[in-house]
């Protein structure tokens, strides 16, 4: 059976998040517009950088819980690097939608309504309801469409 709309970008989204090089999480992000693929993002150390793999991961090593001290990490989210896919390629993301394959955390949150997304898409929750509130008051639809 053919998948929905919804269903085929999110796989595809689960499909980027095999390339994560994070040792706690695997996220894949897509952004899409008119039903077309803009750019795709994992979460993983910066580019030119030591995987966490290689290297190890403060955040665990620190035991910090998930949704908490975001700067300690030194990968960045999927939807960071979706973000930044689009910048260095000369990608036009606003009004663009963004399938994930967990909820944004806060950061993203506001990279994403600064960015001009207009909807998220996600899979599994993360503990951070403030990102919540950012979706809210930015005016970003949101839709949990299953789990991760």
């Amino acid at each position: 059976m053919r998948p929905s709309w919804d269903s085929y970008f999110m796989e595809i989204a689960r499909v980027v998040a095999t390339r994560s090089t994070c040792t706690r999480r695997h996220v894949g992000a897509v952004m899409v517009q008119n039903r077309q693929i803009l750019t795709t993002g994992y979460n993983g150390a910066a580019r030119g950088l030591r995987h966490c793999a290689e290297r190890g991961c403060l955040r665990a090593e620190l035991g910090v819980p998930s949704g908490e001290r975001h700067e300690l990490c030194r990968g960045l989210h999927a939807e960071q690097n979706a973000i930044i896919q689009a910048a260095f390629h000369g990608v036009e993301i606003a009004g663009a939608e963004v399938y994930c394959t967990h909820q944004p955390c806060v950061v993203c949150a506001k990279m994403l309504a600064n960015a001009g997304i207009v909807a998220v898409y996600f899979a599994g929750p993360y503990p951070d309801p403030l990102a919540m509130e950012v979706f809210e008051e930015a005016g970003t639809e949101l839709y949990e469409i299953g789990g991760a």
